[in-house]
Parts: structure tokens; C-alpha cells; sequence
């Protein structure tokens, strides 16, 4: 009777040790998925300055655009949740469509080849990031259904494991890609 017991009492244990090591396991793939957005944003804000640059003759009476861009990269690096990078990237975004909208209206920025690299650049860029996007929300939808779902939520709660934030965009306007095509 005390081997049934014994058997019965390991058998909890490993479920419980297994539980806990895929809740680990899974936070631990969710702050890997942001890392993953983290880099694409880094790497959208780093090609910036140079787009500016190359745009900033073209665009002298859109100053305030070249400005408030400016603005949200020193933001970014004060930025530290899902939710301030977020709003941060959307801000971004939008400033980047105006840029590009202004940009359709000069055939010399278009036909210049550092703007023709950086939009080649940012066009690459802005995929991974949709790709990063996804695949961290899959990552955190996994994870949040894990802490939901029994027997898991116990163990979940009792070791204080909390749900992580999907990367989301805000407002409709916002949800419209990024023009970064100038072959037409």
C-alpha cells in the first residue's frame, strides 16, 4: 500500500516540476520575442537618422515631421514596456507615411540612390518586424492560454507567474502599412 502512495506522491511531483519548467520555458520564449521586435524596432530607428538626412533638402517645410521623428527616437530609448514601444513604433509609423507620401512628390529624391538603398533597407525591415510582431503575439498567446488553462493556472498562481501584453496597434489609421513603395 505504501509503494501505490509513494508512486502516487512521485508522480504529482514530476507533474508539478514538469508544469513549472514549461512555464519558465515559455516566459522565457515570450522576452525572447520581444527581443526579437526589440532589434527590428532598434534597427527601423537606427536607419532614420540617414533617411532623414537624405530627405531633410526635399522636405525643409516638413520640419516639424523631421522633428517628431527625432523626438520618438530619443523616446525609444527611454521606452522600457510592450505598451511605450508600442505607441512608439505606431508614432513612428505614421511619421514614416508622411515622409514617404512627401517623398512621391520629388522625382529627384525618388531617383537618388542612397534614398533608393534606405528604402530598399526599410522595406526589409519593416517585414521582419511584421514577422517579429507575429510571431511574439503567437509566443504570448501560448504562454497566457498556458496560465489559463488547469492544471497549469495553478501552479501559474502559485509561483506568480502573469500574463504578458500582444503587441497591439492602437487606432485604425495607425493599422494601415507603411508606404515604403516608390516604383511607380
Amino acid at each position: 500500500m505504501w509503494w501505490i502512495i509513494l508512486i502516487i506522491v512521485a508522480i504529482i511531483i514530476i507533474a508539478f516540476i514538469a508544469l513549472y519548467n514549461s512555464l519558465v520555458t515559455m516566459r522565457l520564449r515570450v522576452k525572447n520575442a520581444w527581443s526579437q521586435i526589440d532589434v527590428q524596432l532598434q534597427r527601423r530607428f537606427d536607419l532614420i537618422p540617414n533617411l532623414v538626412e537624405t530627405v531633410k533638402g526635399y522636405m525643409e517645410h516638413e520640419s516639424d515631421v523631421l522633428t517628431k521623428i527625432a523626438d520618438l527616437r530619443s523616446s525609444w530609448a527611454n521606452a522600457k514596456t510592450v505598451a511605450e514601444k508600442s505607441n512608439l513604433d505606431n508614432q513612428l509609423s505614421e511619421s514614416l507615411k508622411t515622409i514617404m507620401a512627401v517623398a512621391e512628390n520629388y522625382p529627384d529624391l525618388k531617383a537618388n540612390q542612397n534614398f533608393s538603398e534606405l528604402q530598399t533597407e526599410l522595406t526589409n525591415t519593416e517585414n521582419k518586424i511584421s514577422y517579429s510582431r507575429q510571431f511574439y503575439n503567437d509566443t504570448v498567446t501560448r504562454y497566457n492560454t498556458k496560465l489559463q488553462v488547469f492544471p497549469s493556472n495553478i501552479i501559474a498562481s502559485m509561483f506568480h507567474f502573469t500574463e504578458e501584453d500582444l503587441f497591439e496597434v492602437e487606432t485604425a489609421e495607425i493599422r494601415k502599412n507603411v508606404k515604403v513603395d516608390f516604383n511607380k
